[in-house]
């Protein structure tokens, strides 16, 4: 099972990025999906996830601002960053509960990391 995230990059304070992060392998079903980040110096933290149903959670820094968002189909999982601010400059790494086929249990799966830099 691999976990590819995308998306991330510079922008200004005010813009808006849109981050993915697309589940592939030997994948039979996917429970919770989301997103974390760690800032440089500080413990990762979360920031927003999203159940299979689609109830979602938020840090409560970035709510009203992010929104985050899957597509069950294509084992995906977005988080649409709005109104960013230089604190929101981290690296961001989804994550994923997914059972295998043959498996037993949802393990979690975590992407690469994507860095996202919001600078003037």
């Amino acid at each position: 099972v691999q976990l590819q995230a995308s998306g991330g990059g510079l922008v200004q304070p005010g813009g808006s990025l849109r981050l993915s992060c697309a589940a592939s392998g030997s994948i039979f079903s996917i429970n919770g999906m989301g997103w974390y980040r760690q800032a440089p110096g500080k413990q990762r933290e979360l920031v927003a996830d999203i159940s299979y149903g689609g109830r979602t959670n938020y840090v409560d820094s970035v709510k009203g601002r992010f929104t985050v968002s899957r597509d069950n189909a294509k084992n995906t999982v977005y988080l649409q960053m709005n109104s960013l601010i230089p604190e929101d400059t981290a690296v961001y790494y989804c994550n994923a509960d997914i059972l295998v086929y043959g498996g037993r249990s949802y393990d979690r799966s975590w992407g690469q990391g994507t860095l996202v830099t919001v600078s003037s």
